[in-house]
């Protein structure tokens, strides 16, 4: 009987690691919206990492965390590292590319809870009544990775983070002086 039980199990937990691999090696999350901004408004605040604790969605879940700023005020090579509560863990931000009002793309790295590295894009197009602002996030997909999106709703987690912040950004946008 104990055979029986033993060979169920095991043949159950194959089954379920064979349907976790079968899963995408890769993810993206991606939000829109128009911000009733100009774009030379909301550009410098997508732009200056430092300028991120006024509208990011998890600045809020640990207003205690530790950030620590590197590099170039902003644009290329400007990071910030934060180390935080459960809630927001530790890791690293890096702006990659940079084109002044259409694209920022950032080099993210996740150390806790949780270690992975991935891609976000905050791109900007001009649009009638403000600006397009479309927030990406994409990677690779480990094995942990995959598991994870059986149990939790990563699209629907992030997403939601990204409404958020996207609409954090056009009040912090519309409250911008224009740029000199």
């Amino acid at each position: 009987m104990i055979i029986k039980i033993l060979v169920a199990v095991v043949a159950a937990l194959g089954i379920l690691a064979a349907y976790i691999a079968s899963r995408p090696s890769t993810f993206r999350v991606e939000r829109s919206a128009v911000l009733p901004a100009p774009l030379e408004k909301v550009f410098p605040l997508i732009n200056d990492l430092r300028l991120w604790e006024g509208w990011s969605p998890w600045a809020k879940l640990d207003p205690e965390q530790k950030l620590t700023y590197a590099g170039p005020a902003a644009g290329i090579g400007s990071s910030v590292a934060w180390e935080g509560n459960s809630k927001v863990g530790a890791g690293r931000m890096t702006i990659l590319e940079s084109r002044p009002n259409e694209l920022v793309r950032i080099k993210l790295e996740f150390f806790k809870p949780f270690k992975g590295t991935h891609t976000a894009d905050l791109s900007l197009t001009p649009e009638a009544g403000g600006t397009r602002v479309t927030w990406s996030m994409y990677g690779p997909q480990s094995f942990i990775g995959k598991t994870m999106s059986c149990i939790v709703d990563c699209d629907k987690m992030m997403g939601g983070a990204f409404e958020q912040g996207l609409s954090n950004l056009g009040a912090a946008a519309q409250r911008a002086p224009l740029p000199q």
